[in-house]
């Protein structure tokens, strides 16, 4: 089967091109083709329309840093290491940090394992012109910057979060061209930048040679400032969702309040981004030839809600563990399929090596598999499992069950009949409970026995 789709892929267009794109706390029903919300989504809806729409599609950590270090490694970030956030704390707490401070903080000397393969590095060896633009959140330091893990241009933020004027993460300049820190567009609403460097990238390769783009969003996160009314030392008064007064006023008086409505408006204007994209590959005749891939990096945060899932960000529930996803290869993928098929951002990697027919490094272990074939309709989902674990938070999915233990709430829940999951079975089920535990075990000791890997595993 894995020689049919590499014969299907080189027949069909040589190396495709590749559009990796990634928003931020982007909630499962945060798309307006899903109907449940006012969300003004058009190309977004259209790239649905045209590929397939994943609806049981997870990722691995329910916030952004280990969740995106899996989307450019393929592998857990209890393997990769990065299973944890690489944040200034004090910032919980009105805290600014001074240049000399900031530079020995966590945000600046943490990052992904210098030894982790990413897919840029993947793809560049294999003949792609690979770029990055967006946020990147692997870490700071010129060594876990883009150009030094396969990517041969960079246009965005290291950290995990800016002003979307300012582009300043709680005080401190983010911005970056290459490795360099840069304030030349100071003022501009940062959505507006990384269209203008993804549209630069596309225009300098398409036609020309394969390119690997990975666009990823800071939208729609809250900005990184503090709201008016922040002291030092006290808990911060959060700024929320910044977004340009044309796209807010299409929500004012559609949703309940002003916070929401900036967080569809930066949904909006995201999506215009993502249409100028779609347009300039139409343009350049590129279409059949470009594979375009969306997901959101986790559940949604300041969305109005997650329902009929249960839960947002940083909790196991699953409206911090599923999210939307979009798979566009024209004549390759059907048009206008939705799949409830049992999928992951582990995939991602091994689906993309395959379609590009690439070869996987030596001596790297995958955590998912190419998903071609299940997209396709031809397959079910060969996965049955997949596990997760946030500091003490832990949770586990095995065919029709999700088991949790965590901070915010335990239980056993059968998700083909309860996918709010509401009734907890675990007294009902007890074997099955069982059952769960000593699965996450099993993989919690795969985990350990992994070579290890930084920044945050004791070795």
């Amino acid at each position: 089967m894995l020689f049919f789709l590499w014969l299907v892929c080189v027949c069909h267009a040589g190396q495709p091109n590749v559009i990796l794109i990634v928003s931020d706390d982007q909630g499962y029903p945060d798309l307006g083709c899903i109907g449940t919300k006012p969300l003004i989504t058009p190309n977004l809806d259209k790239l649905a329309a045209e590929g397939v729409r994943g609806t049981s599609f997870y990722v691995t950590w329910p916030a952004c840093t280990p969740s995106r270090g899996s989307v450019l490694t393929g592998r857990y970030p209890q393997r990769n290491g990065l299973y944890d956030m690489v944040r200034n704390d004090m910032v919980n707490f009105g805290h600014l940090y001074s240049p000399e401070e900031y530079a020995v903080s966590p945000e600046m000397t943490l990052g992904l394992d210098v030894r982790e393969v990413t897919i840029g590095d993947m793809l560049k060896k294999a003949g792609y012109a690979t770029g990055c633009v967006g946020k990147w959140d692997m870490g700071q330091a010129q060594r876990f910057l883009p150009l030094q893990r396969g990517f041969d241009f960079f246009y965005g933020h290291g950290n995990n979060g800016i002003d979307y004027y300012t582009h300043e993460r709680y005080g401190v300049p983010s911005l970056f061209r290459g490795n360099e820190r840069t304030q030349e567009d100071q003022g501009t609403y940062v959505t507006d930048v990384f269209r203008r460097e993804a549209l630069r990238f596309v225009g300098e390769h398409a036609g020309k040679q394969p390119f690997f783009l990975y666009l990823a969003f800071n939208a729609p996160h809250g900005a990184s400032s503090f709201g008016k009314g922040t002291t030092e030392g006290a808990k911060k008064v959060a700024e929320g969702v910044q977004a340009p007064e044309k796209y807010v006023a299409m929500y004012r008086g559609k949703v309940k309040d002003e916070k929401l409505a900036r967080y569809c408006g930066a949904v909006t204007c995201m999506d215009e981004a993502i249409g100028a994209l779609m347009d300039a590959i139409e343009k350049t005749g590129q279409q059949d030839n470009t594979i375009l891939l969306f997901l959101s990096d986790n559940g949604g945060s300041g969305n109005g809600g997650n329902a009929p899932l249960k839960g947002g960000k940083s909790s196991m529930w699953e409206g911090g563990l599923r999210v939307p996803f979009i798979m566009r290869w024209p004549g390759v993928l059907p048009a206008g399929e939705v799949t409830d098929e049992f999928l992951t951002s582990l995939e991602l990697v091994p689906t993309l090596l395959a379609a590009s027919s690439s070869k996987a490094p030596d001596g790297v272990k995958f955590d998912g598999f190419n998903m071609l074939p299940v997209l396709r309709g031809e397959a079910k989902s060969p996965r049955t499992a997949m596990f997760w674990q946030r500091r003490g938070d832990n949770a586990a999915r095995f065919e029709k069950w999700k088991w949790l233990e965590s901070a915010k709430g335990n239980g056993l829940y059968d998700l083909r009949t309860d996918l709010g999951e509401k009734h907890d079975l675990s007294a009902e089920k007890p074997e099955i409970a069982k059952m769960m535990r000593d699965r996450f075990s099993k993989w919690r000791a795969e985990m350990d026995a992994a070579e290890p890997r930084g920044p945050f595993r004791d070795y």
